[in-house]
């Protein structure tokens, strides 16, 4: 399965590292990555999700949790939701 996955938050050291880490140890292949600084934000989207070890919600409740800890807003959503909210 495909994923969107955007990270946005206050810049600061270790934002990559912390999500990066987190897919690799869930056998989540990166398949694009785009990433900005915008007035001091950090902004990055990630895509893919096809062998994930974890079940979709725990995946979004663990993203959430790292999130916090990394003191910026994770979320994942299913590409083909995704692409659907958007040809309404």
């Amino acid at each position: 399965m495909r994923a969107i996955l955007t990270t946005i938050g206050k810049d600061k050291t270790g934002i990559i590292a912390g999500v990066s880490s987190y897919l690799a140890q869930n056998d989540i292949n990166i398949v694009d990555v785009s990433q900005t600084i915008m007035d001091g934000y950090f902004t990055m989207m990630m895509v893919d999700v096809d062998d994930a070890a974890a079940d979709f919600e725990k995946l979004t409740q663990e993203l959430d949790a790292l999130g916090t800890k990394l003191g910026v807003d994770i979320n994942i959503r299913n590409q083909e939701m995704y692409d659907a909210m958007h040809q309404l």
